[in-house]
């Protein structure tokens, strides 16, 4: 027999009604009797799981379960306290206890006491009258005031603290103005996908200008909290004065520091947000810029739970052809291993096996960096108490006659709109269909050699439609989105060729609402560095590997 819940401890006011509960299981059917008085005389009646009395005074109270077997158990002892509150000060029956949720979620906090007259009660968060719940962070320590004409009582303080599992993944391929990529397609798809296995919610985004990519990193900094924190990119970079930037799809040739994004500064605003863990992986060159003015900024060290992997030390970060399809060798082996319920830093130990790979031997190894004050693993569960509200992106499927169309978010800011013509009339022959959208978005994937990877990944979810419509680039909406089908045949009977269309209106997608394009201009934190540097990671024109 086991006991699997115990009764509780009350304070009520005399001639109040109590229920006392246990539960218990075992083998056959259990028996239960309740006793008081250092359990020598049973309460009459108190032959259930539940024990319903009406207080009188002060008591303890027990319960013994037995089996059919004469096998027995007891529960705790618990004290049913009566207080005569005809006319007095507070007193508190229950204290709120500590909590650990998610962003978003509802935070309920109980707390009951009794007193004549009745108590009133005030909240307090860190030390402050909480007068409005409506905004602002949920975390901090909490306690309530409960007063009355006679007196006041404070609750026991608890913490309320917030844990969440964020990856921002960001892959830059498309560039304007410089060799462009082929691994972040495929790179970022995979690794968002093992991320939301062990469960991270996932921001990824592809081909982002450099106002997109600071928008879109401090909105992901304004999201961090205690809880785990993923931020990964992979594209063009270099290094300059002993600081990393990312090169946005949009950067001219040459370009310097002011039209990238400083790495040291991501990590900076992650710190000084003191989460559980924050995680920075670069798969991209780290070619110095010897040739520049030196920064004025000095290098920035990691500091508090930061762990920092580079794809490489001193060199190119390599792309190779993996199974048909292109994929960065640190991607492709941190992918292997990331799923491991191990330390992180032990993870990207194993990452680091990647600088035997015949395909690159010598030339490209890893750099680990941290600063772990305790062991933390990407695997870590997030730890929740009542009820959350998870967001999932699902299909979206309109069915006129006999068209399907339907969606997938292969990234959050690309939409893959698929037409099928499931079934033809009796008078109809020769269908076709086709899509458009409004406003039009340009395919950048479309150009020569760009689609093969992208194609792929409809081929991995099993999509066969007579129509495909890739939407890129989705952050620049300022307006809601059209998708115009239309479906062509010939008329059985007259030969003529006919169109029907019909319109659908899908809104504004998420990340569009975010509105990346636009910056506060004025933030702190945005000087500009003016040291130039040329572009780093030329793709080689022969067989891979291919340099980022």
């Amino acid at each position: 027999i086991v006991i699997v819940r115990h009764p509780v401890s009350v304070c009520v006011p005399v001639n109040h009604k109590v229920t006392l509960s246990v539960r218990a299981q075992g083998t056959g059917i259990l028996n239960y009797q309740w006793f008081t008085d250092g359990a020598k005389k049973e309460v009459p009646n108190g032959t259930l799981a539940d024990l319903t009395i009406r207080a009188q005074q002060t008591q303890l109270y027990v319960c013994r379960v037995n089996d059919q077997y004469y096998k027995c158990v007891f529960s705790n002892w618990v004290k049913v306290k009566v207080l005569d509150i005809d006319k007095g000060e507070p007193h508190i029956a229950t204290n709120p206890k500590p909590q650990k949720i998610q962003p978003g979620t509802k935070l309920v906090l109980q707390c009951a006491a009794f007193g004549v007259p009745a108590p009133s009660y005030q909240w307090y968060r860190n030390g402050q009258p909480l007068l409005d719940m409506k905004s602002g962070t949920l975390q901090g320590t909490y306690l309530c005031s409960l007063s009355n004409t006679l007196g006041e009582r404070w609750t026991e303080p608890v913490d309320v603290d917030i844990t969440d599992k964020v990856a921002l993944l960001i892959g830059n391929l498309n560039y304007s103005n410089h060799p462009a990529l082929m691994a972040p397609v495929m790179d970022v798809h995979e690794l968002g996908n093992l991320l939301r296995q062990l469960g991270f919610r996932v921001v990824s985004l592809l081909d982002l200008t450099r106002e997109e990519m600071l928008t879109a990193i401090e909105k992901f900094i304004h999201l961090l909290d205690k809880g785990v924190y993923l931020f990964y990119y992979a594209g063009h970079g270099y290094e300059h004065a002993g600081r990393n930037y990312l090169v946005s799809v949009d950067a001219p040739q040459p370009y310097g520091t002011e039209n990238c994004v400083c790495v040291q500064r991501i990590m900076l605003s992650m710190q000084e947000r003191q989460t559980a863990l924050s995680v920075i992986l670069l798969d991209t060159c780290r070619k110095y810029n010897q040739g520049s003015l030196l920064s004025a900024i000095k290098p920035l060290a990691p500091s508090g739970n930061t762990v920092y992997g580079y794809a490489c030390e001193d060199a190119e970060a390599f792309e190779v052809q993996d199974g048909g399809k292109s994929t960065g060798i640190f991607t492709k082996y941190l992918n292997k291993h990331i799923l491991q319920a191990e330390k992180v830093t032990h993870v990207l130990e194993k990452v680091s096996e990647l600088g035997r790979d015949p395909l690159i031997t010598g030339k490209q190894a890893v750099e680990i960096k941290h600063t772990l004050k305790e062991p933390r693993s990407l695997a870590d569960p997030v730890r929740t108490t009542g009820h959350t509200k998870e967001l999932h992106l699902r299909d979206a499927c309109w069915r006129q006659a006999n068209v399907e169309v339907s969606f997938s978010a292969l990234y959050s800011n690309v939409l893959v709109a698929f037409a099928t013509v499931k079934t033809t009339g009796p008078h109809t022959q020769d269908c076709v269909v086709t899509l458009s959208s409004i406003p039009t978005m340009e395919d950048i994937f479309s150009r020569s050699g760009r689609s093969e990877d992208m194609d792929s990944l409809l081929l991995m979810n099993n999509v066969n439609p007579d129509c495909t419509l890739r939407l890129c680039a989705l952050q620049k909406l300022k307006e809601s989105m059209v998708i115009k089908v239309d479906l062509h045949y010939t008329h059985r009977d007259s030969k003529l060729r006919q169109t029907e269309s019909q319109q659908v209106d899908i809104g504004k997608p998420l990340v569009a609402s975010c509105k990346l394009y636009r910056r506060n201009h004025g933030a702190a934190g945005r000087t500009r560095e003016g040291a130039f540097a040329k572009s780093m990671g030329n793709i080689a024109s022969s067989n891979p590997p291919l340099h980022q």
